[in-house]
Formats: structure tokens, C-alpha cells, sequence
């Protein structure tokens, strides 16, 4: 019996020695393969790290039925600001208000809260996930521009030093997050139609054409790009009447601006339903932007204007800056459109806020305000720009909720 039992393990020895040489051989690759140094990735060349991917949940998304445009103002100075202004290298002097001098930050430290649900919690790292390998783009005018800087100082923060860039490329300004291969960018169209006004710093509202059929040469620059978020308004509402063009460049006509803001809506959807692949792109527009000029309107019998306004007004309330022409023709254009674009109807929010313009604290012409003009607000105060951080970062928030929204989870 002992001799049969040394027969079986001496048979077995090769076994047992060939099956410990297969390991052995196993574990000097998988060591060179996580070394890095393996002859297999010296002849092919490293794989694409494989990054967990997002995975939106139920609670992270918002009731369908639910209006994140109605509801109020909180005070939250616990998780408010989102980001601080002076962490933010991307800012321009326009928005720096505290830098620029103002004495107060309470403009800051305010929570929108709709009245039936919560808006998400902005995360940085679930957007840029979201965003990986597409582009955001923001078009409009210097309000949308806000917009931008926003929502680039909202996801900076948690892109490492080496792995973002800023590039300015008149008209565009693009931010990219390397390691997602994702891009937020601006692009300044204040019309969305062509116009005299196009240069991205060479411009001036006292001026303007607008040409309310020619939206290719700016479109060639939108075509594929992942998710589009459009604003136009404070351009068009300089005087009643604009000049504009419509067929030929050389027939110059004075048309009232709803009529003409019309026709450059109607033009901008064509472009969207000749141009748009609605299963690939995500299509955005942004309400008006209100200016809070007049200090009667909410204050009764004063003669002011935004300026040393520390508080949101409390109640109902609309100003005579928000045009509800406007805002009808908005709402017939978009009705008519063969594809679906999301309106983000932020006016009534922002009409609250008379506290959170950049006033005497932010640039006239490019210059920041001398002491002078500073000491004299009741001409020179800035009511339709916004401080950062502020009122945008809000709408970012928003915008964020229905990008969530949209997201499909891959396993």
C-alpha cells in the first residue's frame, strides 16, 4: 500500500511542478502588466483607462412634475456661495464685484428654492462625467457670457492643475477638463442672427444692424456641438425701433423690435430644424435676464436704482425691464418648432434679486468705474450684469437638474 501511495505523488510531482511554473509565469505578467513595462505594451501600446462611470439615481433626479421656475429666496450662508470668487482665475472684471470694492457679499449667500421640490445638488465631478467627450456651448451676449464664466468656475475646482485649459478664440472662449475630453464654451452671437455687432470686443450697442436672415456663418460654428444653451435679449431692447436687414444686405430698414426679434427667432429655428440631429444634441434657450433700473418699482416713491440693494424683494413681482412681448414671441417660436428645445425660463427668479448687480463695482468700456463715477450711481450704476458668484450659478443649477434629467445610466 505505501508503495502504491509514493507511486501516485511521484506521478503527481510533474504535475504539481508544471501547474507552479504556470503561476509563477501568470503572476511575472500580470506584474509587468501592472508595471507598465511589459513587452506587450511596449509593442501595442497602453490601453484607455477605464473610468467608473456616472450613475444618476433616482433621488438625483427631479419630480417631472415639478417647476423649478416658481418658488423663493432662501438664506443659506452654510453651503452658499458655491465656489468663491477669488478661487476662480477665470472670472473677467466685470463680474469681481467684491474684488472691484463692493462692501458686502450677502448677494452671495441666497438659495433658490422651488416651492414643490428641491433643485439637485450641483455636483462638478457627476457633470463633467456627463459631459465627457461633448461640448457645452453657451451663445448670447455678455449676460450669457456670465453664464459661462459660472459654470466653469463651478467644475474648475475639481479638475487638477495641468488638466484644464483656457483658450480665447474670438468669438469663443473654451474651457476644456482634459481628462474627460469635455469642453465648456462661450460664443458671443448678442442677436443669435448676424450683425454689425459680431466682433467679440470691437462692438457697441448705439450701433446696430442686424441682418434678421444670415445665421450660417455663426451656425457653422454650433453644428455638432453636444449641448447648445441660447440667450438673446438686452441687445434687441436699446430703443423701440432697429435697423435691420432681410434678403439684401444693401436694403436697410428701421422695423420695431418685436417684429424684427421675431423674424431673427423664425431664422434661428429653421437653422435648428435643418441642422440639429434632436437624438445627438440637447437644445436650451434662457429667458430674459431682467434689469432692476428703477428703484420706484419696488420701492415706492424712490428715485434710485439697483444700487446699495443688499436684499431680495419679497412677494410678487415683474419690472418694466422684462418685455412680455418678448417673451410671448418666445413662446409661439418655440411652439412651432419640429424639435424640442428646453426653455429655461429664469426671469421671474432673477427678478427678485434687485441686490445681486455688479452696480459701481464692476466695468464701464472695459475700465472699472473711476472714483469719481463710482460716487455718482444714479448714472452710472450697473443694473443688468450680475456679480459672480450669483444669480447665474443658479441658473447653472438649473440647467444641471435637466441635464441629470436626459442622463441614461449605461451598467
Amino acid at each position: 500500500m505505501k508503495g502504491q501511495s509514493a507511486e501516485r505523488i511521484q506521478s503527481l510531482f510533474p504535475v504539481l511542478l508544471a501547474s507552479l511554473l504556470v503561476l509563477g509565469t501568470a503572476q511575472l505578467v500580470f506584474d509587468s502588466l501592472k508595471s507598465g513595462k511589459s513587452y506587450v505594451f511596449q509593442y501595442y501600446g497602453k490601453p484607455a483607462k477605464l473610468r467608473k462611470s456616472v450613475f444618476v439615481l433616482p433621488e438625483d433626479r427631479m419630480d417631472e412634475s415639478c417647476n423649478l421656475f416658481e418658488g423663493k429666496w432662501v438664506w443659506d450662508n452654510v453651503s452658499y456661495p458655491l465656489y468663491e470668487e477669488n478661487s476662480c482665475p477665470y472670472l473677467v472684471k466685470q463680474t469681481t464685484c467684491l474684488k472691484n470694492g463692493r462692501p458686502d457679499s450677502f448677494y452671495q449667500n441666497w438659495r433658490w428654492q422651488p416651492h414643490a421640490c428641491n433643485l439637485p445638488r450641483f455636483d462638478p465631478l457627476k457633470l463633467l462625467d456627463i459631459l465627457r467627450d461633448k461640448r457645452l456651448m453657451f451663445i448670447g451676449d455678455s449676460v450669457q457670457r456670465a453664464q459661462f464664466e459660472s459654470m466653469v468656475c463651478l467644475v474648475q475646482s475639481v479638475v487638477p492643475k495641468g488638466k484644464k485649459s483656457f483658450k480665447r478664440d474670438p468669438p469663443r472662449k473654451i474651457f476644456k477638463a482634459k481628462e474627460y475630453n469635455a469642453t465648456i464654451e462661450y460664443y458671443w452671437a448678442p442677436f443669435i442672427v448676424e450683425s454689425i455687432s459680431d466682433h467679440a470686443t470691437n462692438h457697441t450697442v448705439l450701433k446696430r444692424l442686424v441682418n434678421l436672415d444670415s445665421i450660417s456663418k455663426h451656425g457653422k460654428s454650433w453644428e455638432g456641438v453636444d449641448v447648445l444653451v441660447f440667450e438673446s435679449y438686452i441687445w434687441w431692447m436699446y430703443r423701440p425701433q432697429i435697423n435691420a436687414t432681410y434678403g439684401s444686405m444693401e436694403d436697410v430698414q428701421e422695423y420695431n423690435v418685436t417684429t424684427a426679434y421675431r423674424i431673427a427667432m423664425e431664422t434661428w429655428g429653421n437653422w435648428l430644424e435643418s441642422t440639429i440631429n434632436p437624438h445627438l444634441q440637447k437644445v436650451f434657450f434662457m429667458s430674459m435676464s431682467p434689469t432692476h433700473l428703477w428703484s420706484w418699482e419696488w420701492k415706492p416713491g424712490s428715485r434710485g436704482n439697483c444700487f446699495n440693494e443688499s436684499y431680495p424683494i419679497l412677494g410678487s413681482y415683474w419690472g418694466t425691464g422684462s418685455n412680455l412681448a418678448i417673451m410671448e414671441i418666445l413662446h409661439e417660436v418655440l411652439q412651432d418648432l419640429k424639435i424640442n428645445v428646453t426653455f429655461l425660463n429664469i426671469t421671474q427668479l432673477a427678478e427678485y434679486r434687485k441686490d445681486a448687480h455688479t452696480t459701481v463695482f464692476g466695468e464701464r468700456r472695459g475700465k472699472l468705474l473711476t472714483k469719481e463715477q463710482k460716487a455718482d450711481p444714479l448714472n452710472f450704476a450697473d443694473c443688468i450684469h450680475w456679480c459672480l458668484p450669483g444669480v447665474p450659478d443658479t441658473w447653472n443649477e438649473i440647467l444641471y437638474a435637466y441635464l441629470l434629467q436626459s442622463y441614461q445610466n449605461f451598467l
